[in-house]
């Protein structure tokens, strides 16, 4: 199957919460490659790679994110497809 990259970024209550560490841990269970970050306004941008049916899985996890975060908003858009070893937080 064809790979794909989605560019999340991530609005709300998703600083201190354990937000990365929580998408970081998403990835790697779906075997989606990329990084995820904090931007210093607040909100947190993450680069997935990975097979299509998998980024919709973690798309559909980004719009509520670990349970003490609050996501308020979340934009993703089509990416150029990147090969990554793993998935990291930046």
């Amino acid at each position: 199957m064809k790979k794909k990259a989605i560019n999340c970024i991530i609005g709300g209550r998703v600083q201190g919460v354990g937000f990365r560490m929580s998408t970081s841990q998403q990835s790697k269970l779906l075997g989606i490659k990329g990084w995820v970050k904090n931007l210093d306004d607040g909100r947190v941008e993450v680069y997935a790679c990975g097979e299509q049916n998998l980024l919709v899985q973690l798309r559909k996890w980004l719009a509520h994110g670990p349970s003490l975060a609050r996501v308020i908003n979340i934009e993703c858009i089509n990416a150029d497809y990147q090969k990554f070893d793993d998935f990291s937080i930046r």
